[in-house]
């Protein structure tokens, strides 16, 4: 019997792909294998021993703290693409919602008392201040065309939007996915130059946090408008209070909201409701679920923020071991001296490495006694090492 600690509330179409004869799962399971969460903050955490991987039902893995999880050999998985759906419609709502001026006008119609013809005659006199514009023909430029990112190009494209886009690391996968209308920029700072518009889609970490700053803001038209529905820190909050102050540019719609955005007349702040969605959840949680799964039972990894890709098919009639070792020359050759030490002979096996990190799935001849496992543990540079019947 495996078992899987759950933080938060994950969605039942995620959890019931694990079969009840094999797996307990819930937030009060003991000696957990694997966790599944969703917003939860691990940096605190205990880590048990037992537990080999974590899964995360939403793509960021800002609440995981993924280098210590590296180095205790624990895999951490996350659901890229699953709600990329829900985020696209959000930037297309957020775009519609800053050029038609909707949420002004909302507040506006909400503090009229009047009834009647008095009514109807406020209503007509103030409409006039929230007049917008439509966005066929204006320009988007999309700053990471990942899952999420390809989706907005080509729904805004759809729109009759020209589209621009920046990704310097875009994936072959994701090209054949994008629209060949959508230009390729070479710099941010080209792209902020033609924009009515920007959408962010990019990844919280070192070298994107401020990446929207002064110096790129000052390139803007007048009339550029941010969307920031990947996380808050990409987008230096500073430089973007004063460029809308000074006129610089003319909007900023957000999901992250601070003290600062939270009444500012140019600001549009969501409560964080990108991937707030029936749909998304239960497809992050299917995801999730199924990676865990495939990890826990065959030892295939897909989808993880800090480790390889890795996928062997099962050889019948062997069993299975999995070795987390660090990325260093000469661990394959003591891996394999220490089962020809047990007198156990490889089937078949699958090596792969990713930075410091590195698996090794094997396929051997015989179940394995207790005593490999301790020999593998023993060399140097092996973090974990498990069977798999």
């Amino acid at each position: 019997m495996k078992n899987i600690l759950t933080f938060n509330n994950i969605s039942e179409k995620g959890l019931t792909r694990f079969a009840e004869d094999q797996y307990q799962v819930g937030p009060d399971v003991a000696e957990p294998n694997a966790v599944m969460l969703r917003s939860q903050k691990l940096h605190d955490w205990e880590l048990p021993e037992t537990v080999r991987a974590i899964g995360r039902a939403g793509a960021g893995t800002n609440n995981i703290p993924v280098d210590r999880m590296t180095d205790a050999g624990v895999v951490v998985f996350n659901a890229p693409g699953a709600n990329a759906n829900a985020v696209k419609e959000l930037v297309v709502a957020g775009m519609l919602m800053a050029v038609r001026n909707i949420f002004a006008a909302s507040e506006y119609t909400k503090q009229l008392t009047s009834t009647g013809e008095t009514l109807e005659k406020e209503v007509e006199a103030g409409k006039k201040q929230f007049g917008g514009s439509e966005l066929p023909g204006k320009v988007l430029g999309v700053i990471g065309l990942g899952a999420i990112g390809v989706r907005v190009a080509n729904a805004a494209h759809s729109l009759g939007m020209k589209v621009i886009g920046f990704d310097p690391h875009i994936t072959i996968e994701n090209a054949w996915q994008l629209t060949a209308a959508v230009e390729k920029m070479d710099s941010i700072e080209a792209l902020i130059a033609n924009c009515d518009f920007i959408s962010l889609h990019v990844p919280l970490i070192d070298d994107t946090r401020g990446l929207i700053n002064a110096a790129r803001l000052a390139k803007a038209k007048p009339e550029l408008v941010v969307l920031n529905f990947a996380r808050g820190p990409i987008v230096d909050e500073e430089a973007i209070l004063q460029a809308l102050d000074s006129g610089q540019i003319a909007g900023y719609v957000n999901d992250f909201p601070t003290e600062k955005t939270v009444r500012h007349q140019k600001i549009l702040t969501l409560p964080h409701l990108g991937a707030s969605t029936v749909e998304a959840e239960d497809n992050c949680a299917i995801m999730i679920a199924e990676q865990l799964q495939d990890y826990l039972e065959n030892g295939n990894i897909t989808n993880s923020v800090n480790f390889p890709t890795m996928k062997m098919p099962r050889t019948s009639e062997t069993a299975r071991l999995v070795v987390v070792n660090k990325n260093q020359p000469g661990m394959i050759e003591k891996i394999s001296a220490a089962l020809a030490k047990h007198q156990i002979n490889i089937v078949d096996m699958l090596n792969r490495s990713r930075g410091n990190i590195a698996c090794t799935l094997l396929d051997i001849d015989t179940t394995p006694e207790p005593a490999l496992r301790d020999t593998l543990r023993e060399i140097d540079g092996v973090i974990r090492a498990h069977y798999l019947p």
